[in-house]
């Protein structure tokens, strides 16, 4: 069966479960259980409810058409507009509560107004012999029915309302078209408050209202009194339900408000679990969001495992392509989260720092062997292929589409050779309008690259190297990674650093 069609046939289905409850059931029992009457009076009073009926759903029709038209379009039309499937959208999330204007609408006035006229004339005809005033007090009764009603209806085209949301959502999807998102919410609180009170005071009410007629048909008096004492009661009863329902929502609010603070806590990658101290359904709902926590704990523990292999192999890969420069990336690596450590970085922006020194150098893929492998000096057209791999370690590593929390390893490999001065590569900038990742770097990458030996020459020593990197302090390098870092290698005691809190 199409969606659409179930969801009609649903409709139908609540409105005569919650017509009979209601309207023939409730109501029925109401007239003439409590009321004295012949069956002549019987038979005009069926009557008349019978044809108060006709005219109700005559006019609860069209309405209902008017309501449904939106929901329709979407599934009975080929092409809509992106606005027509958010008016659709919008009356599938307001259909339970437009059902609560029908039924007090159409379906109560079309119902009352037909058959209090048609009983104001069975009385001057002579037809059927109650008072005048029954006919108010047989509105407050049909007021009170059609609010039970709508409730009724109202909670059961929830489920059926969320079914079609679905259907629409799947529609959308199968076009083409992104999810509609509907700003329309009815308040748990609102929703419990109303039931709870009227489910408390309908009972009374009504009963107040049968045995007002029954003890004015019995001939008694003191009619103030009565009121008096039933007024009391409803009054009794009306703060006993709002109290009630008030704390039957807290105890419900409290609970839900602990796990919305905890999910958002979880969406800003703070995974803390929620001390189960509850005995009711609760209870599971905090031992499921507790499992779930510890199953993205361990998924995502299970990502940085795979995650830090990735950029091993990376490194490891292009280690192995140039035997001359094996395990230059994981010094490198080693070298600069030596000089965050002394700068105070924060932990994650250590580990993106050595995870960006890990792939500072994987543009060199992009370089032939004959220039990266070449055991000479290089020519000027060679040096200026080597100095392109910035670039394109960084255009790979774009294409990776890595997500927003590594990005900031792009800076390290693509500014790795700027330098202070200006006269880097590969975009020449000067000072600090190098990334700090770049910066901090470029000092860690020369250091191994001095010491380390290649083809063409040894390695220098290390003192030699620092007295290098010393001199270029402001020029080549920024003086400030420069002095930390020969802190470090010289073994000086850690200072901490103000500069550090700007740099990241």
């Amino acid at each position: 069966m199409k969606p659409f069609d179930h969801f009609q046939r649903r409709i139908v289905f609540n409105y005569i479960v919650g017509s009979m409850t209601a309207v023939f059931g409730v109501g029925s029992v109401f007239i003439f259980h409590t009321l004295s009457l012949s069956s002549e009076e019987v038979i005009y009073l069926l009557s008349t409810m019978v044809l108060s009926v006709l005219i109700m759903l005559v006019a609860e029709w069209n309405v209902y058409q008017i309501h449904i038209r939106s929901i329709k379009r979407i599934f009975k039309s080929e092409t809509l507009r992106v606005w027509e499937y958010e008016e659709g959208m919008l009356a599938a999330h307001r259909f339970p509560l437009l059902t609560v204007y029908r039924i007090l609408g159409p379906h109560l006035f079309g119902l009352a107004v037909p058959a209090s006229l048609l009983t104001v004339l069975g009385i001057f005809q002579g037809w059927i012999n109650v008072p005048y005033y029954y006919i108010g007090l047989a509105w407050t009764g049909a007021v009170l029915i059609a609010i039970m009603h709508a409730l009724i209806e109202f909670f059961l085209t929830y489920r059926a309302s969320n079914n079609l949301i679905l259907s629409i959502n799947q529609k959308l999807q199968n076009e083409g078209h992104e999810e509609v998102e509907v700003d329309f919410k009815i308040s748990l609180k609102h929703k419990l408050l109303v039931s709870s009170v009227f489910t408390a005071v309908f009972p009374i009410l009504l009963f107040i209202l049968a045995s007002q007629i029954r003890f004015m048909e019995s001939g008694g008096g003191m009619v103030e009194q009565y009121w008096s004492w039933a007024s009391l009661v409803i009054i009794v009863i009306l703060a006993m339900a709002v109290l009630s329902s008030s704390l039957l929502f807290k105890s419900i609010e409290e609970p839900m408000e602990s796990l919305r603070m905890r999910f958002d806590q979880v969406r800003t990658g703070e995974f803390t679990k929620m001390e189960n101290v509850y005995t009711d359904e609760f209870s599971n709902l905090v031992t499921g969001f507790n499992h779930m926590v510890s199953s993205i704990q361990t998924r995502d523990e299970e990502n940085e495992r795979l995650l830090e292999s990735f950029f091993k192999v990376f490194a490891a890969t292009l280690d192995a392509r140039d035997p001359y420069t094996a395990g230059h990336s994981e010094r490198v690596a080693e070298y600069s989260v030596l000089i965050a450590e002394r700068a105070g970085f924060a932990d994650k922006e250590i580990d993106l720092i050595r995870k960006s020194a890990l792939l500072h150098d994987i543009g060199k893929i992009g370089v032939p062997d004959r220039v990266l492998l070449k055991e000479g000096r290089l020519t000027d057209e060679e040096f200026t292929q080597i100095k392109k791999h910035p670039q394109i370690g960084a255009d790979i590593l774009k294409q990776v589409q890595l997500p927003d929390e590594l990005k900031p390893v792009l800076s390290g490999v693509r500014h790795h050779h700027e330098r202070f001065d200006g006269k880097g590569y590969p975009d020449g900038l000067c000072g600090e309008e190098t990334p700090v990742f770049g910066r901090l770097m470029a000092v860690a990458d020369a250091f191994d690259a001095m010491t380390s030996n290649r083809p063409y020459r040894e390695g220098m020593p290390v003192e030699k190297a620092l007295a290098i990197i010393e001199s270029g302090k402001g020029t080549q390098w920024d003086p400030y990674f420069v002095d930390l870092f020969l802190e470090e290698i010289k073994g000086k005691e850690r200072k901490p650093s103000a500069q550090a809190k700007a740099l990241t």
